[in-house]
Parts: C-alpha cells; sequence; structure tokens
C-alpha cells in the first residue's frame, strides 16, 4: 500500500476560489483520505509507514487537465518546423529555406502554425514562391488552424492532384483567377497528401505520444483529453503504446476520443465508453461539422463580412450528421462534434435533439469550439445534456481579425464563454494543442483579460471575461465534467484522485499579467510527483 504524507502546501480547497488554512493532505493508493493541518495529520498517520514530500509553502491546485488537443500532433510539432512566431511570408519562406538546406533531397518537409493574419500584408505563400524555395522536396505545411494547408509543386504531384483533379465532397484546391492551382488545400481534400507522406514507424508515433506528455506534465497538466487515432491508426497500437509507456513509469492520465471511422474497431474490440483504467479512458465519437474560421471554412448560417461569396464549408451533410450520430448512440457512446460556426451549431443541435443521449448515461456530449453562437443556440443548448470544449487562448490568436471576418452582426454571441456559463452549460477548458501553445495559464490568461499577452486594453467583447475562480474551474471541475468524472476529480477533496499543480504564485492575488510568468514547481499524479522542477 501507498502512504504519502503532502505538507506545508497552500491548498486551493475545497474549490478553485481561494488558498484554504490547510496546508497538509494524505493520500493513499492515489486517493486522498485526509486533508488537514501537518502535525494533526501525522498524529492520524502514527505508527503507520508513510514517505513524506514537502511543497515548502508553494500554492497546490488541483490537477489541471486539458480538455482539448492532439497529444501526437503536439508531440510532432515539437521536432517540426514551426512558424508560430514568424511575422511575414518572407520570414516563413526563410525558414522554409533553412529547413530545405538541411533535409535530404526527396523527403517531405512539414511544418504548421503558421497564420497569414498575423502577417504584414496578411498574405501568405503562394505554390509558386514555395516552389522557389525548393523543388527538390515536398513541403506540406498546415495552417494554424488545421483545416486549411499549403503545399509545393512537388507535394501536388507526389499526392496526384493537378489541374484536372475534381474537388472532395468535403474539401478544396485554391485556385488562382486562371482556374490554376494555388498551393492552398482545405479540409479533407489534405487527405491525398497525407496518405502520400510515409506511414510513421511505431517507434515514431511512441515516441511523439511520450515527447508530449513529458511536456504536459513539466507545464503543470496531470492528464488530457485527446484525440489521435488519425495518426496513430488504430485503436489497438493507441492502447499497446499507453500501455507501454505506463510500464515504463509514465505518470499522466489520458482521455481518448474515438475519431468516428474507428468505432467499428472500438465495437470488435470491445471498446465501450468509459474507463479501462486509473491512466486512461475512452470518451465520445469525435467528428467534424464544419472547419475554421480563420480559412472561412467554419459553416456560418449568412456569408462572412469580408468575402460575401461563400459561408463556409460543412463537413457532413445533415443527414450524415444524424447517421453517425444514431450509429455511436447504438454503440453505447456519446459524440463530441467540432462545430465553430452558428450554421454548424443549428445542425449539430438538430442531430442532437433528434438522437438524445440516454439520462443514464455517465459521459455528457460535448460541443467543441462553440465560438460564432446565438441567443436560441445558447437556450437550445442549455436543454441537452452536453458540455462545452472551449478554448479561451483562440481569443488571442483569433482578435481583432475575426471581428472582420464575422462582421458586427454576429458579435453577441461570439466566444460567448461567459453567456454560456450563465446559461447553466458545463464547460471544460481546452488549449486545441497544437493549433495554440498547451501551457494552461496561457488559457487561463485569456479567459481572464480577453487580451494578447502584449496587450493592456479592457479586452476583446469584455462582458465575456471570467474571473480566475471561473477560469481555474475550466481546467479542474470543467474538464472533470466534460469525461463524466466529478465525482473523482477536479478537486481537492477527501475521496478524489490525488492530482496537484503546485505553483510558486498564489494566483487569486496575482495580477494577469503574473499568469504568464507562473512557474510550475511540481506536478503530482494519483499521488506520484510526475514533475519536478
Amino acid at each position: 500500500m501507498s502512504l504519502t504524507l503532502f505538507k506545508n502546501g497552500k491548498l486551493a480547497f475545497p474549490a478553485p476560489t481561494g488558498i484554504g488554512k490547510e496546508d497538509g493532505i494524505i493520500v493513499e493508493n492515489g486517493k486522498i483520505i485526509a486533508i488537514g493541518q501537518t502535525d494533526d495529520l501525522k498524529l492520524q498517520l502514527s505508527g503507520r509507514s508513510y514517505r513524506t514530500v514537502d511543497w515548502e509553502g508553494a500554492y497546490v491546485l488541483p490537477g489541471l487537465v486539458d480538455s482539448h488537443m492532439h497529444l501526437s500532433m503536439h508531440g510532432m510539432k515539437l521536432g517540426m518546423l514551426d512558424f508560430t512566431e514568424a511575422k511575414s511570408k518572407a520570414e516563413m519562406l526563410e525558414m522554409l529555406r533553412k529547413r530545405a538546406e538541411m533535409t535530404p533531397p526527396g523527403e517531405w518537409i512539414l511544418g504548421l502554425n503558421w497564420n497569414e493574419n498575423a502577417f504584414q500584408p496578411a498574405v501568405a505563400p503562394s505554390i509558386y514562391e514555395l516552389d522557389t524555395v525548393t523543388d527538390r522536396h515536398p513541403v506540406f505545411l498546415t495552417r494554424t488552424c488545421f483545416h486549411a494547408f499549403l503545399g509545393n509543386s512537388e507535394a501536388f504531384r507526389r499526392a496526384g492532384v493537378d489541374e484536372n483533379t475534381s474537388d472532395p465532397v468535403s474539401g478544396a484546391y485554391g485556385r488562382n483567377e486562371h482556374g490554376r492551382l494555388n498551393g492552398w488545400i482545405y479540409e479533407e481534400a489534405s487527405q491525398p497528401f497525407n496518405q502520400a507522406q510515409p506511414e510513421p514507424e511505431y517507434a515514431v508515433k511512441k515516441a511523439c505520444i511520450k515527447r508530449a506528455c513529458e511536456d504536459a506534465l513539466r507545464l503543470g497538466l496531470t492528464a488530457a483529453h485527446t484525440e489521435d487515432l488519425r495518426f496513430l491508426g488504430s485503436i489497438e497500437t493507441m492502447l499497446r503504446i499507453y500501455s507501454e509507456l505506463r510500464e515504463e513509469g509514465l505518470a499522466f492520465r489520458t482521455h481518448q476520443l474515438i475519431y468516428y471511422p474507428f468505432l467499428e474497431e472500438a465495437q470488435k474490440l470491445g471498446v465501450g465508453a468509459g474507463v479501462i483504467d486509473e491512466w486512461l479512458a475512452v470518451g465520445a465519437v469525435k467528428l467534424f461539422a464544419d472547419g475554421a474560421i480563420g480559412g472561412r471554412t467554419a459553416l456560418l448560417r449568412k456569408p462572412y463580412h469580408d468575402a460575401p461569396g461563400t459561408r463556409g464549408m460543412a463537413i457532413l451533410t445533415q443527414e450524415q450528421l444524424e447517421h453517425i450520430t444514431a450509429g455511436a448512440r447504438g454503440a453505447g457512446f456519446p459524440i463530441a462534434v467540432h462545430a465553430i460556426g452558428d450554421g454548424a451549431a443549428d445542425m449539430v443541435l438538430n442531430s442532437l435533439e433528434k438522437h438524445r443521449l440516454d439520462s443514464a448515461a455517465r459521459l455528457p456530449d460535448r460541443f467543441i469550439h462553440a465560438q460564432v453562437l446565438d441567443e436560441q443556440l445558447v437556450a437550445r443548448m442549455s436543454h441537452l445534456r452536453l458540455a462545452a470544449d472551449i478554448q479561451p487562448r483562440f481569443v488571442a490568436s483569433d482578435f481583432p481579425w475575426v471581428l472582420e471576418r464575422v462582421g458586427p452582426g454576429r458579435t453577441g454571441h461570439l466566444y460567448a464563454w461567459r453567456k454560456l456559463l450563465d446559461a447553466g452549460i458545463a464547460c471544460a477548458g481546452g488549449s486545441d494543442a497544437p493549433i495554440e501553445p498547451l501551457d494552461p495559464f496561457l488559457g487561463i490568461h485569456a479567459a481572464v483579460t480577453r487580451c494578447k499577452p502584449e496587450e493592456t486594453h479592457d479586452g476583446y467583447l469584455p462582458a465575456e471575461k471570467l474571473n480566475i475562480g471561473e477560469a481555474l474551474h475550466l481546467f479542474t471541475t470543467g474538464s472533470a465534467t466534460a469525461a463524466g468524472e466529478a465525482d473523482l476529480r477536479g478537486k481537492i477533496s477527501e475521496g478524489y484522485a490525488a492530482d496537484f499543480t503546485v505553483i510558486k504564485q498564489n494566483i487569486f492575488e496575482a495580477s494577469p499579467d503574473e499568469l504568464l510568468s507562473q512557474k510550475v514547481l511540481m506536478t503530482v499524479v494519483n499521488g506520484a510527483v510526475a514533475y519536478q522542477a
């Protein structure tokens, strides 16, 4: 039996609204069994064998959990060409040129996180400019939204896409005014490019997951809700990787969403929605209703304000969406749907209202992103058993340009976290890493300020700002609720999992800017010190 006394901590107890008087916790077999003053707890342990961990006056939060990210892609990002800091098209091309000089001819060059909206002027490279940098490597670059891509001519050649290739139903190839390919690739049109790339070996996949989990622990995260099957290729591979990593000593919890094409495999393997063990749980069936605002592929009810010729793109028809939802229900799964635009939100709610979740189900449905809504849509959401997966950091990345995308008539419920909470909708906080930085304190900062880190104004649509307790709640109890684990995790309370994020500063008294320099001293998962600075 594992018995530990954690002492000399300043605890966010019993809920993440402030610091309590208690300074110690007894943990047994990964569970909190007592909370109180250290001297009193020592008396309770008199005569028993236990180990001691001294927090040395640090602040102890319930273990932070990212409710929406992609561990595999985050792990890949740590080894890929990352354009996050690029400020112009020229800078992006120069980074690509340096990578090409280091890459053997013929090998793919993969990059991600470019955002032309942050460039001056706001223009991305064309296929011709990519060809000028290199025609000896296939180049495939993923936009920050992960719904639009760029490729050079060699990448198009290997993907088997040319001027005569028709657009797929749920995607498109960008073309110039003469009808020629301009290098842009949208949504499902990216599949031929993914298929043309060499399949990563098992060891590479495992290394990506391990690297991402270790980085998450360093940032104070005790768990993540993730969807990685499009990278890992099978549920069997996913289960094997996490089992091996646990055996090798990795202490990190994951809640795995099942991308809908893998539902059949889940049924064959007998994998259902719920907890597999204390480290891994299977959640909802994941699907996409639309794309992203940045690439104008999010589905709006009315045309984009800055591009009146388009409303965006539905990834699935209403009939397909309802068919997948019904299939998930039949297999005992909730669903988790990516829906950014109000047009997509309407489609998703139509499907959920037609195929309601069984009242006995432990896990709720998940409404992912929910960035463009209106009063009626929020009201409909409040009458369903669902959790909203929100990404506060999107505010820092998408404003102010998103205001021009949607126009003044749609700002009333734009990234409207306050309105969702006020409507009684459970909200969970995530990063969508690698689209946004994985650091949860950046997300908390964005929820509190509605600003970019370097800005000092009152915030974009400031009525939607959250207080520090509410922002912290997103990454603790909110994430636990979305996973159907609100009675197990998300609080420092007796009977709950011993998952703690230990930090240097008191975030309840710190200024918002101090959140940006918050130092994680220790991450405790299941009663074990999984990271220590």
